[in-house]
């Protein structure tokens, strides 16, 4: 086992980085808080590794990076390994520095001046703020999870969040803040920090004597008794003598500290003014009475700060009640001709009984924006709702309610009366995610919405079953399916939850009161017939034994050739089993030889149909043995898997048992271990229709979006399996076929697995009439049983895109909506759903049911984990729009289902995700995250302190809106067209020029289905351009009152009208509410004919917004470029306030001249006093200027000389010049070194070699400014 050397001290935040590192690792190190020994390494951290010829790693930075590589935590490639390589050097050059100059003198390590701390911590504060901004749209540094990036930053930021960033500090660093959170509270972060207490108060801190004074104190005293005891170890040298002398003299200065901070405290102490804290803003709600489908009151001012409570109120029941979202508004019906075209697409049908969670969410989100994209398009559009009859859920629910409300089964009320009461139960229940998915401003035309149970679509599926089975593609066969004890049904392959275990494991089962044995593998003997010989096999199952039939080996197996034509001895029955001879057997697993169970086990299955082997079934309909000798007959499935094994002990036929990985099949549903149980069934044959699916695909009839889908697409339609639609369930549509029996002699009986003896009929009357010219006999002598099960849920979905139009009937909705334009789902059910939707469209329509699929990503937490009750990470998107406290998520937890120690277990989930529980964020925000995440196949790591993000960008919108208005003024008028009048500023020309890139990327992304190219080019629009540039440099313009100015400033006013107007309805389709509350305060170009609503604008096209300009927008560039420079010359001289004159040199007068044009947008957005463009060299400008270069065309001089204290500056930089010379000398000695290249890994001299360019660098701009500042002196 490795060795790693460590500091106790809990602020020694280089000793906790590779501590964190370690609890990542599979195999972590031995822990030792000492010194290593002087021969292994002369500092702490220090990792020795094992087995590696003695091979140690000193240096918090290469024994982090080693441990966390072991962890896999250092990134996934070559390009994210560099990454993370960069946050180490930022940790370790430009936080560490500024965190310990802030923090030492706080914990008493340093003493310094307060106007040298305070600009410290100004520094801090800037560092920060870049990593702030860094940190916006993510949610980690490196990649969707932790790395080495986050541990590194993390630690280097932990003394500032802990004694020097307060409240204020922090919300101004929102993200960094966030950011910080979320890695302290990951499980391997807690373990090696603890609770993380934040700062209240910046000020001195008195160290706890159990952890920093104890830490240090005891470290003083080694290093003292190692003084004084030279018999420990060999002799210390001169530089090691000194170094403890320091710490001694340190330690001695630290406990007068502490005793001068204790007598302050005895002293009597002054009682001072408390601040008036500063009120949060808090919730806003709209309070004006207005009935619900009335419009809401638009005319009462904005309030201070956007809340979604206030936005999001009474504009949905207006929207719905004007008909928007109906394809008939604006038109005179459906039908009417429209050349803009239509757009059809019908929700994926959520369950009856579901509630509302992420993954609707984010199919509603999508499905949402592009059907509001299309609408606004002036389109036909229909986007069609629907909702899942869901047979077995549904049944659950009411089976369980009829229990705890009236203690019966259903079986004790009957079919018929346990339907009434499902029916009962979804009328009072069953439009709750109806109302969510309104909550989410799903824009859905509910007069046609569809239940699948509903009679227009009950008689498709009826219909649909009859042509089929008439066709013969529906039949009937006994073959093996997934069956359910505890629900007495046979399942799908999508209620099936592969559990994986890694060795032996107690489950529990429904219905026994221990945990049952899985993850194991039990080897018996089966006797040669005849002989003293026997067979050895393996078996995770050992009770389906008793339903074994033969053994199979390989046939090229030489260990078994003897045994051609030999039987085994079943040990519990009289039983003489074949030995088979098969080439699925696997030579090198085990001993080679297989039991074979065809009755109880998918390949054993088939191997029995090839060898004609017995079928013998061992288990009823409720896990109970049957067809078995005594003393198994009658038990229990899991209690015969205990009395098996003991009996074959007994016999001496046992083995061994051994732990073995394993998948285990669970029902979704039910929980119970499922069954593979030999049964009669509906089956429907795939073979033609999963050809006829490929094929479109194919030939690309039907588009599938992303294609890296279509190699699981070919793979599923190329092998395709018949599909079993019988459910052994009441609630559902029941099967519509009937078993004959003929009261005529001449008629033999018939068996129930023989589909001649099958007939479909839409009624019993037309079953029958279907018998009796079947077997050629009259009506009378046909008696009719109507098969009791109900079909696979999945076959109503199947034709939901036509059954909801009235299929097979014709309508003029059928007509003109299907084939459909879009079907928008997640790739998980790309087969279950999407497939059966093709193959059935093709069958019964002859018309595929859309022209393009598209498939977004799977929701999974912020940590990549798939969303669980169990791990307490699930989120229910209401609490996301709404907000909750952690009481509030651990309360949802107690009054679920879950057993009490995966509760447990949920809500440390909790309080490590959501520390703070989760805040209000609105539907809007969640929307816009949604689509922002929804990176094109790949899984979506969704982290709730992103979409508060998205809240803020609302807030910012808000506020420019509100901004932006006051400056129109009431009197403003707009033009009835955007247009360019020709006298725009260059300001204007380049918002004009980058809102029409902005257009031109959402109509691009809309088409394309690349929503987060949508979110960006939108969010980089009202943030990055208008806001942060276009609305600070025009504040001069518009506050002009001369006349000249005045026309400007009318032109200007124009251009932020159409910024605003254009900008609302790009984002209209994505954040539907604020769009819409922030439109309706907005002049209209043409009242008398605008539209109602935002949703029903034309939605802007690159045909009207025309002007963009790629010269504009690189002269923008360019000046952008200028005034970063300026901004982080003022940073580096710590001008706030200041205004200082600056000189541009330029290498040519078209350079000074594009300078000159834009004097005043680089003197407003730099916070200049004045701009002077130059050309020609330094001479003709002033002396006492900082210098930076801009770009190749460009040098930016800015005149210090008078403003800043320039003796004090020259002795900072001196003092920084001194640590820089010493850090470079250190490390050119450590480099230099004969072993360095042999001994040291090469990811820590190449982070070395970074480390030393760095600081050259530095240096060399520390002696520039000393030069620079001596010259002004």
């Amino acid at each position: 086992m490795d060795t790693l050397y460590i500091s106790s001290h809990p602020d020694d935040f280089r000793s906790l980085l590779p501590l964190i590192a370690a609890e990542f690792c599979r195999s972590p190190p031995r822990i030792v808080h000492e010194d290593p020994p002087a021969a292994v390494a002369r500092s702490r951290p220090a990792l020795v590794l094992e087995g590696a010829d003695g091979t140690v790693l000193t240096g918090a930075n290469a024994v982090s990076w080693y441990l966390a590589a072991a962890g896999k935590r250092t990134g996934s490639d070559k390009k994210q390994e560099s990454q993370v390589w960069q946050w180490l050097s930022f940790a370790e050059n430009e936080l560490m520095p500024v965190a310990c100059s802030v923090a030492f003198p706080l914990l008493g390590i340093m003493v310094v001046d307060k106007k040298l701390q305070q600009s410290s911590r100004a520094e801090l504060l800037r560092v920060l703020k870049a990593l702030d901004e860094t940190l916006a749209p993510r949610t980690f540094l490196v990649g969707e999870g932790v790395t080495l990036a986050d541990m590194a930053v993390a630690m280097a930021s932990l003394l500032p969040f802990k004694y020097a960033l307060e409240p204020a500090d922090r919300k101004s660093l929102v993200n960094v803040t966030r950011w910080f959170n979320t890695c302290v509270n990951q499980p391997q972060f807690l373990k090696v920090l603890g609770k993380i207490s934040l700062c209240e108060k910046m000020g001195p801190v008195t160290p706890k004597p159990s952890a920093a004074a104890n830490a240090t104190s005891t470290a003083a005293s080694d290093a003292a008794t190692t003084d004084s005891t030279p018999g420990n170890g060999p002799p210390k040298t001169e530089a090691q003598l000194k170094k403890e002398a320091k710490k001694r003299e340190k330690m001695e200065k630290f406990q007068q500290k502490k005793e001068m901070e204790e007598k302050k405290k005895m002293q009597p102490q002054t009682e001072k003014k408390a601040k008036p804290e500063k009120k949060e803003l808090g919730v806003i709600s709209y309070d004006i009475p207005t009935p619900s489908g009335e419009k809401k009151d638009v005319l009462s001012p904005l309030p201070d700060s956007y809340c979604p409570l206030y936005v999001e109120a009474a504009w949905y029941s207006w929207w719905e009640k004007q008909g928007f979202f109906k394809p008939e508004y604006g038109r005179k019906n459906v039908g009417e001709s429209n050349p803009r075209g239509v757009f059809m697409m019908c929700i994926p049908p959520p369950n009856v009984t579901g509630s509302l969670h992420l993954g609707h969410a984010l199919t509603n989100a999508i499905q949402d924006s592009l059907t509001r994209w299309h609408r606004m398009r002036g389109e036909t559009t229909l986007w069609n709702p629907g909702c899942d009859h869901a047979g077995i859920a549904t049944q659950v629910v009411v089976e369980k309610k009829l229990m705890r409300e009236r203690k019966m089964t259903r079986h004790d009320l009957g079919r018929e009366k346990f339907i009434q009461e499902v029916w009962k139960w979804k009328n009072e229940k069953g439009d709750r995610i109806y109302h969510q998915l309104k909550k989410l401003g799903s824009s859905l035309d509910w007069d046609r919405a569809c239940f699948t149970m509903d009679t227009k679509l009950s008689f498709a599926v009826q219909e649909a079953f009859i042509r089929m089975h008439e066709e013969g593609v529906i039949y009937r066969s006994k073959r093996l399916v997934n069956w359910s004890c505890t629900l007495n049904s046979a399942i799908s392959d999508i209620e099936v939850d592969k559990k994986e275990l890694t060795g032996r494991t107690l489950l529990p089962v429904p219905g026994y009161k221990e945990k049952v044995e899985f993850g194991v593998l039990v080897s018996f003997s089966y006797k040669i017939q005849g002989s003293d010989e026997e067979v050895v096999v393996a078996t995770t199952r050992i009770e389906t034994m008793l339903g074994d039939t033969a053994v199979a080996v390989h046939p090229n197996d030489p260990r078994y050739q003897h045994l051609k034509g030999k039987m085994v001895v079943h040990p519990f029955c009289d039983r003489k089993m074949p030995i088979v001879f098969d080439d699925f057997v696997d030579m090198n697993f085990g001993t080679g030889a297989v039991k074979i169970t065809p009755a109880h086990d998918h390949n054993d299955y088939e191997v029995g149909e090839r060898h004609k082997l017995p079928f013998i079934n061992i288990l009823d309909e409720n896990g109970l043995l049957i067809n078995v000798p005594s003393p198994f007959l009658g038990m229990k499935r899991f209690e015969a898997r205990k009395t098996v094994l003991q009996a074959l002990k007994d016999r001496g036929q046992f083995k061994e048992v051994k732990d073995n990985p394993m998948v285990v099949p669970v029902c979704s549903r039910s929980k119970d271990i499922v069954e593979p149980l030999l049964k009669p069934q509906w089956y429907v044959d795939c073979r033609e229709m999963g050809k006829q699916a490929a094929d479109v695909v194919r030939n690309g009839e039907l588009k599938i979006i992303p294609d890296h889908h279509l190699k699981t697409w070919f793979n599923w339609m190329d092998n395709i399996r018949d599909w079993c639609i019988s459910r052994q369930l009441w609630w559902g549509h029941r099967i519509p076929a009937y078993f004959v029996t003929v009261k005529d002699p001449s008629v033999k009986p018939g068996e129930d697995v023989d589909g001649h003896y099958w007939v479909s009929g839409r009624t019993e009357e037309e079953a029958r009439e279907k018998a009796a010219k079947r077997f050629n006999v009259t009506a009378d002598k046909i008696s009719l049983r109507q098969d009791e099960d109900v079909l696979d849920t999945w076959f109503s979905s199947g034709i939901f895109p036509f059954s909801i139009f009235g299929w097979p009937n014709e309508s003029e909705d059928l007509r003109v909506f299907y084939p459909g334009t879009l079907l928008e789902t997640g790739h998980d059910i790309l087969f279950f759903w999407v497939a059966r939707m093709v193959m059935m469209g093709l069958k019964l329509t002859g018309k595929l049911p859309f022209k393009e699929v598209y498939l977004h990503a799977v929701v999974r937490d912020a940590h990549g984990r798939k969303m669980s009750k169990s791990l307490g990470n699930v989120i229910d998107p209401l609490d996301v729009i709404t907000g909750i406290s952690l009481e509030g998520l651990h309360a949802q937890l107690t009054d679920s289902n879950l057993d009490p120690l995966e509760v447990e277990k949920a809500i440390q989930g909790q309080k490590s995700d959501f520390p703070s529980g989760i805040p209000e964020c609105g539907t809007d925000a969640l929307r816009f995250a949604l689509c922002a995440y929804t990176g094109q196949g790949r899984d979506i790591n969704l982290d709730v302190n992103r979409i508060l993000g998205y809240r803020h960008f609302c807030n910012k919108l808000w506020n420019a809106v509100k901004f932006a208005m006051r400056t129109l003024g009431e009197e403003f008028v707009p033009c009835e067209k955007a247009q360019l009048c020709g006298s725009e500023s260059v300001s204007d020309r380049w918002i004009l020029s980058r809102l029409c890139a902005a257009v031109a990327l959402c109509d691009n992304g809309f088409q394309a289905y690349d929503f987060p190219g949508i979110t960006t080019a939108i969010y980089n629009f009202w943030l990055y351009e208008l806001c942060d540039v276009y609305l600070e440099s025009v504040k001069p313009v518009l506050s002009r009152t001369v006349s000249e100015g005045q026309k400007q400033a009318d032109i200007c006013r124009q251009t932020l009208f159409t910024c605003l107007e254009v900008g609302l309805r790009l984002l209209s389709p994505i954040m539907p509410f604020v769009s819409e509350e922030l439109f309706q305060r907005l002049p209209r170009r043409r009242p008398q004919d605008s539209p109602l609503s935002i949703c029903v604008t034309p939605y802007p096209e690159t045909s009207e917004f025309c002007w963009h300009s790629e010269e504009v927008d690189r002269q923008m560039e360019f000046v952008m470029s200028v005034v970063r420079t300026i901004r982080s010359l003022r940073a580096d001289y710590n001008l706030t306030k200041t205004r200082a004159d600056c000189y541009l040199q330029c290498i040519d007068s078209d350079t000074a001249a594009l300078v000159q044009t834009y004097n005043l947008q680089i003197q407003t957005l730099s916070y200049s006093q004045t701009v002077h463009p130059v050309v020609g060299g330094d001479n003709t400008i002033p002396q006492g200027c900082a210098v930076a270069i801009a770009l190749d065309k460009c040098t930016v001089h800015l005149m210090l000389k008078g403003l800043i204290d320039l003796e004090k500056e020259v002795t900072k930089l001196t003092a920084k010049r001194g640590e820089l010379e010493k850090q470079l000398e250190k490390l050119k000695e450590k480099m230099a070194k004969n072993d360095y290249k042999e001994k040291v890994p090469v990811k820590v001299q190449e982070a070395d070699a970074e480390k030393l360019r760095q600081n050259e660098t530095e240096l060399q701009k520390v002696k520039e400014a000393i030069e620079n500042f001596r010259k002004m002196m």
